[in-house]
């Protein structure tokens, strides 16, 4: 049965289920291509100062820009949704957003200093920001309407082969009982 005024029952496991095996899929692609080692000649210096490196990227015009600052965006994008997919469905819009954004700014942290220790890698924090934003576009793109969608098809009940009928009148049979142990006097 299904409470009332929440997403519940086999479709809510469904989802938690989905969104938590795709989001350690996407962990661990993000994983493999952030923390491999480059073979590269040179590496540039890190960029500890906020806009810089976007700064220079928009200095090259739109068209140079695209890639770096799309690249930076999409990167933990997907995070804004399966993060709130694998964690609880009936939370506020404003909590989900808070917390579905200090998630994604951590992991990105954690990800900039994992890479100080790989070779070729540097630590940039406009990726920080970058990858931070993509996280709440991808958020507010998608969550509200989702989760909007769900509370309509709560509504409405379950499908027919989703149903479960509960007589309420057909008798179990009897509770067991646990014989006791009297108390002392």
């Amino acid at each position: 049965m299904q409470r009332q005024g929440s997403i519940g029952g086999s479709a809510a496991i469904r989802i938690r289920v989905t969104g938590g095996v795709l989001l350690v899929a996407h962990l661990g692609l993000v994983a493999w291509l952030m923390l491999r080692p480059l073979d590269v000649p040179w590496v540039m210096p890190a960029n500890l100062r906020p806009l810089a490196g976007i700064r220079a990227d928009l200095a090259l015009g739109w068209p140079g820009a695209a890639r770096p600052l799309g690249e930076g965006l999409a990167l933990l994008a997907p995070l804004g949704v399966l993060l709130p997919m694998a964690g609880r469905l009936d939370v506020s819009p404003l909590t989900s957003l808070v917390r579905t954004t200090a998630t994604g700014a951590l992991i990105s942290l954690g990800i900039a200093l994992l890479q100080t220790g790989v070779p070729g890698r540097v630590v940039d924090v406009d990726s920080l920001l970058l990858n931070t934003v993509g996280v709440i576009l991808a958020h507010l793109a998608v969550v509200p309407a989702g989760r909007a969608w769900l509370r309509r098809r709560d509504e409405r009940g379950p499908r027919e082969a989703e149903q479960v009928t509960v007589q309420e009148d057909v008798p179990q049979g009897r509770t067991p009982t646990i014989p006791r142990v009297g108390i002392a006097p």
